[in-house]
């Protein structure tokens, strides 16, 4: 096996993977709040730690991948009044959207994927044992976990204590910081509002939980404590996650997870995508738009721990890369690949030991097409392409196009004469036509090509 080194929030350094469990490795990625479609940005830490397992596999390792989903939450609650319908109902379909977004993108699911709802049992008793060891205080019908009682609180985001706020609603007619101790303090148990409408049974009380004691409970209880790899987007790095290491200290007396990875967001007009500010692309329509091959090409295209950009011209230079990937598969046939590349199949997976440095990695399987597809060799064998691909979920790029049906042919024709007359809002019409029927629409200077999604 390749030794592999992982950045590292908690100490800043790359570190090497040295797994619990010999062997196996496992890892939990904190997944979306089900109130509303999820976004390109909300992807990608679904493409990084699905593609992340898919290396750690190839170097040998098994893996257990977990990704949660919060489908209970003040978010949801007020996405569900706005829209005059039960909470509990909002979050099922946005949980199932969810997953049909996420399958769209062809990397399999997740070993786990649990849900607040279904996880109070545990949660509860997290709870309870942090107000036995004196970490938390309830009042009112609400418990807070008190944050001065962790000495280590702090050492994930590296923040002063006088420089925290836990965004926790400190307004209207409950608010939390009059019943708390402190007000670094954050709550693990909150009473039940009028206006909420699920609730669960607790020592306390009526109520549900806080946010950020879910994934404790949800990771302890799939992965055990001291587990390999703990995920998520920048964004959650305080509150959240500093949040779920303080819990499990004070509860357990040791850490939750031994490596901490958080990639960089997703940035449009210059901020980081979020729905709260309105500037978001919903994952199925960029999806239905360019497609999986492009997405995920997209995706992998800046390493994760920086921020990505992301515009037209940026998807569409990762359509560019994906259509030349695929037109040198063409070239390739069926087979051992010469043993002279195997230097740069070898540098591509090197790249990715590297803290999972897909650029690199791509910049190493295009050098290896170029030298493929050079007249060296009479038609090349494409196994280290087909490795190199499958380990970043693009294998289905040397699959051979089907022909497209007629049906779908008739409409690729009539959008190509309404694009000839100027027409386009009939040749959108007719593209999307295209796509219902599981085919894309390509237009190049010889003509259009249909290619399946």
């Amino acid at each position: 096996m390749r030794e592999i080194v992982l950045h590292d929030t908690r100490t800043g350094d790359l570190l090497p993977l040295r797994p619990r469990d010999e062997g196996h490795v496992g890892i939990y990625a904190c997944g979306p709040t089900a109130y509303s479609r999820i976004h390109i940005g909300n992807a990608r830490p679904f493409v990084v730690f699905s593609l992340l397992k898919r290396f750690l596999e190839h170097e040998g390792y098994a893996v257990t991948l977990v990704i949660n989903v919060t489908d209970v939450n003040d978010k949801i609650y007020d996405a569900a009044s706005a829209e005059g319908r039960a909470s509990a109902e909002l979050a099922e379909e946005m949980t199932a959207h969810y997953r049909a977004d996420t399958d769209a993108l062809g990397l399999g699911r997740p070993d786990h994927e649990p849900l607040a709802s279904g996880t109070m049992g545990p949660i509860i008793d997290y709870i309870e044992a942090l107000v036995a060891g004196g970490h938390a205080y309830a009042v009112a019908g609400d418990v807070y976990f008190r944050v001065r009682s962790d000495p280590a609180y702090g050492s994930l985001s590296h923040r002063q204590l006088e420089h925290m706020d836990q965004g926790e609603d400190d307004s209207g007619p409950h608010p939390s910081a009059a019943h708390k101790e402190d007000p670094l303090d954050f709550a693990l148990w909150k009473a039940h509002k009028p206006g909420e409408d699920t609730v669960w049974e607790s020592p306390w009380g009526a109520g549900r939980p806080g946010w950020h004691i879910e994934c404790s409970a949800m990771a302890e209880q799939l992965l055990g404590l001291d587990f390999d790899i703990h995920g998520g987007g920048s964004d959650l790095v305080f509150p959240h996650h500093e949040n779920e290491a303080a819990q499990t200290r004070a509860a357990r007396g040791r850490e939750l997870a031994r490596l901490w990875m958080h990639n960089g967001m997703i940035q449009f007009t210059g901020e980081k995508m979020a729905k709260s500010v309105g500037n978001i692309a919903p994952l199925h329509e960029v999806l239905e738009r360019y497609g999986a091959a492009t997405v995920l090409m997209y995706l992998i295209s800046g390493h994760y721990r920086q921020p990505l950009a992301f515009s037209d011209v940026v998807l569409e230079q990762a359509q560019a890369n994906v259509d030349r990937i695929r037109e040198a598969g063409r070239r390739l046939s069926r087979g051992d690949s010469p043993a002279e590349l195997e230097r740069l199949r070898d540098s591509f997976f090197d790249a990715l030991a590297r803290d999972f440095n897909t650029p690199e990695a791509l910049s190493v399987l295009n050098e290896w097409i170029r030298e493929a597809t050079s007249q060296t060799w009479d038609s090349p064998g494409d196994s280290h392409l087909r490795e190199m691909l499958g380990s970043l979920g693009l294998e289905s790029l040397l699959t051979p196009a089907a022909e497209p049906p007629a049906e779908v042919l008739v409409l690729a024709e009539q959008r190509e004469q309404a694009r000839g007359t100027r027409d386009f809002e009939a040749a959108d019409r007719l593209r999307q036509e295209i796509s219902e029927h599981g085919w894309e629409v390509r237009d190049g200077p010889h003509g259009f090509e249909l290619l399946p999604l």
